[in-house]
């Protein structure tokens, strides 16, 4: 591929973000020229995206490849049906660590910590004081008195910052900025993954172990965030470019940038931090009350004792409550709907707003999701986008988009 143009990636991607990028979310490009003007950290395969021609743009104050030179759409579908590579480093990874870490980490948010088995994953919701998502978050009890984080990558200082003022007293809370993290997604990533590391097809959904893959030390996950199967994998950032490369040589496996990241995790119906939830946002609001196991809830041995539980139960207990609802959308005439569009009843009464919103690849149909008072929240109720003073007819339905098709 031809590598000889040596441009500024960060000036040129955030001029052409906007106009050349329409399935990246509003959040993504604001934050592309919010961190131009200010030194990109990068991460261990930056040399690598650039080798394979990547479009590089600003991320959570990374230099991220946002897509490489066969396109967004080319490679959301190879995703969905091979095995997509995508380069996760600019997440933060921590590692909490002692007898007393699990019970800690479960005074900060209203999941089962404490019973999670060895070698299991879950996902987790940190919250304020008020009931509301200061982050999502994967968990991993790795055993031996250690569980393993991972947060968003916008999130993470103010993540550890919280988490350490929180139950540094009762736990080691050890960031680990050293490791990469890696996502090989798709239902073949299977295929590939086994190839270099004989035993992980026995991984079942969100549980995981150590393997040696292609002479790398890995923590591995089957778990994702585009609804397909797949893998994530930790491990020092040494070792990252190596593996990347193990990986890209398995005939099924493609690069794949932050844009096909975010159409498949919309079309999976997961939420985007920053976008779908934010520190305003209440587990319920956000629909997210699955997430939120049994023990936790009203009546349960270990209810409450997370910040922001009066709020938090009392939303679960009568949903009535909820001044709105996450729901998906789906546009009935073909014309995409942005985030931040205002949606309105059918007699123009302004009822919620769309939070994510694309062009679906899978599908070949616009999709979004939004908040919408719980009046219109139930499946099938029609509502309407403003989209350029226009009305646009939307569907509210279930989610996710595509199914999931993850190994249970």
């Amino acid at each position: 591929m031809n590598l000889s143009g040596k441009v500024d990636s960060r000036a040129n991607s955030v001029a052409a973000c906007p106009v050349a990028q329409p399935h990246l979310p509003r959040s993504l490009v604001l934050t592309a020229i919010a961190a131009a003007a200010a030194p990109l950290r990068t991460t261990p395969l930056n040399a690598l995206h650039i080798e394979l021609g990547a479009r590089m743009v600003p991320f959570a104050g990374y230099s991220m490849p946002v897509q490489y030179p066969t396109g967004l759409i080319a490679e959301h579908l190879h995703t969905r049906r091979a095995a997509g590579l995508f380069d996760v480093s600019h997440m933060g990874q921590l590692r909490l660590l002692g007898p007393a870490g699990a019970a800690a980490f479960e005074t900060l948010m209203p999941v089962d910590v404490i019973g999670l088995p060895v070698g299991k994953q879950r996902y987790g919701l940190l919250l304020s004081d008020e009931g509301t998502i200061i982050d999502d978050l994967m968990f991993f009890n790795q055993g031996h008195d250690a569980i393993f984080v991972i947060v968003n990558g916008a999130c993470k200082a103010g993540d550890l910052a919280h988490i350490q003022a929180r139950i540094a007293q009762r736990c080691a809370v050890v960031a680990l900025p050293e490791q990469a993290l890696l996502a090989l997604q798709g239902p073949l990533a299977v295929t590939a993954l086994a190839r270099l590391a004989p035993g992980v097809e026995k991984l079942r959904f969100m549980t995981g172990g150590n393997y040696a893959v292609a002479g790398c030390d890995c923590l591995v996950t089957r778990s994702g965030y585009t609804g397909e199967d797949g893998f994530e994998l930790s491990l020092p950032a040494a070792q990252a470019e190596r593996l990347a490369r193990a990986l890209l040589a398995q005939p099924e496996v493609r690069p794949i940038g932050l844009g096909a990241r975010n159409s498949l995790r919309l079309e999976a119906g997961l939420c985007l931090y920053g976008n779908d939830i934010d520190s305003s946002t209440t587990p319920s609001e956000a629909a997210l009350d699955w997430a939120i196991q049994k023990v936790r809830r009203s009546g349960g041995a270990r209810a409450g004792g997370f910040p922001g539980a009066d709020k938090v139960l009392a939303q679960i207990d009568n949903p009535a409550s909820l001044p709105r609802k996450r729901v998906g959308l789906v546009a009935l005439e073909g014309v995409p709907v942005r985030e931040h569009t205002e949606l309105q009843s059918s007699d123009g009464r302004k009822i919620g707003t769309v939070t994510s919103g694309l062009p679906g690849p899978t599908l070949n149909q616009p999709v979004a999701m939004g908040y919408v008072s719980p009046a219109f929240a139930a499946p099938g109720t029609r509502v309407q986008a403003i989209v350029r003073g226009k009305a646009v007819p939307m569907q509210v339905c279930a989610m996710p988009f595509v199914p999931a098709n993850y190994c249970r």
